[in-house]
C-alpha cells in the first residue's frame, strides 16, 4: 500500500500558541465574545485562533495579552517568539513533500531540543543511521515509495542530523536494545559501516550511547521505542512514540511518564564505555 496523503492540519507549535491563548482568555474571565468586540473581530475569529485554524497576527496577540492583563514580560515575550515559530518556515518544512505532516512537527522538535533521550528496539535512531542503513530502513518501511521519494526521505533523514554538530549542538543520549547491533539491514557491508559509524557517533562529547542487553529480561519500556525531548520555555517538554495507526506526541506533565521510563531503562544498561565495546565487537562479528 502506497502512501496515504491528508489534509495537513495545524502544526504542533500552532496548538500550543492556540491552547495557551485560550488558557489566558479563561483565566481572566472573558468570553468570547467580549475577546471578539475588543479586537473588533467576530468571536469565531478568536476562536478560530485559539484551535489553531487561523495564525494569529503579532497586533492582535499583543492587543489580547494586553486585554487580558498578561504583564510579566517573560511570558509576553515567549509567547511572542511562538508566534514568530508559527509562521516562520523552516529547512524542513520543503520536504512536506516527502514525509507525512506530522513528521515534519517531529523534525522541528529536533531542532529545537536542548537534549533528546530516545530508546530503540527496532530500527537505530534516524540521527546516528548511514545512508545506506537509512534507505534500506526506508524502503522496508513503505516497499511501494518511488524512487525520487526515497531519495528525499534519506535526504531529509541526514540532514536531520545537523543537529548535532555545530555551535550549539543537541544532547542525545540513546539506549539501544542490543538486538540492534545484530540485526543485520540491507547487507552485511552496510552493517558494517553502520555500526563502525555508530561506533564514531560515540565519540561526540554531546552524544551518549548506551546498550540495552540481552541479559535484562522483562524491561520498562515492553511498548517499544520513543523519544523525549527536552526544550526552552515557553515550549513543554514532548515526548514522541509511533504506532501503526500514527504519530503520538505528549506534552508535559504526561511526558514525566516517558522520563521515569527511560530512567530506569538506563539503570539495566551497559556503560557508555561497555557500549562502545559491545558496538566494536558486533562490528567485528558481522560476517
Amino acid at each position: 500500500m502506497g502512501s496515504v496523503t491528508t489534509r495537513p492540519g495545524p502544526t504542533l507549535r500552532a496548538q500550543w500558541l492556540g491552547q495557551q491563548i485560550k488558557e489566558l482568555r479563561e483565566a481572566a474571565g472573558i468570553t468570547l465574545k467580549q475577546a471578539g468586540e475588543y479586537l473588533e473581530r467576530d468571536p469565531s475569529t478568536v476562536s478560530r485562533f485559539e484551535s489553531a485554524e487561523y495564525p494569529i497576527r503579532r497586533a492582535d496577540l499583543l492587543a489580547l495579552l494586553d486585554f487580558y492583563s498578561v504583564s510579566d514580560q517573560r511570558r509576553r515575550e515567549g509567547l511572542l517568539n511562538l508566534r514568530e515559530e508559527v509562521w516562520q518556515k523552516g529547512w524542513w518544512d520543503g520536504f512536506a513533500d516527502a514525509v507525512d505532516r506530522r513528521f515534519i512537527d517531529y523534525v522541528w522538535l529536533e531542532s529545537r531540543a536542548q537534549a533528546i533521550h530516545s530508546f530503540d528496539d527496532t530500527l537505530l535512531p534516524g540521527l546516528l543511521q548511514t545512508n545506506r542503513y537509512a534507505e534500506a530502513a526506508i524502503r522496508a518501511a513503505d516497499p511501494d515509495l518511488a524512487d525520487e521519494q526515497v531519495k528525499r526521505a534519506v535526504e531529509l533523514r541526514i540532514k536531520r542530523q545537523q543537529v548535532l554538530t555545530g555551535d550549539s549542538p543537541t544532547q542525545l543520549h540513546a539506549i539501544l536494545d542490543e538486538a540492534l547491533l545484530l540485526r543485520t539491514v540491507h547487507s552485511p557491508e552496510t552493517m558494517r559501516d553502520q555500526l563502525r559509524h555508530l561506533g564514531d557517533c560515540a565519540q561526540k562529547p554531546n552524544v551518549e550511547i548506551r546498550v540495552l542487553p540481552f541479559r535484562v529480561d522483562a524491561h520498562a519500556s515492553p511498548a517499544g521505542a520513543f523519544k523525549v525531548f527536552t526544550l526552552v520555555e515557553p515550549y513543554p517538554d514532548v515526548a514522541y512514540t509511533e504506532t501503526l495507526g500514527g504519530a503520538i506526541f505528549v506534552e508535559t506533565p504526561g511526558a514525566e511518564r516517558f522520563v521515569q521510563t527511560y530512567d530506569r531503562l538506563q539503570r539495566v544498561t551497559l556503560s557508555p564505555e561497555e557500549s562502545a565495546e559491545r558496538i566494536s565487537a558486533a562490528a567485528k562479528e558481522t560476517p
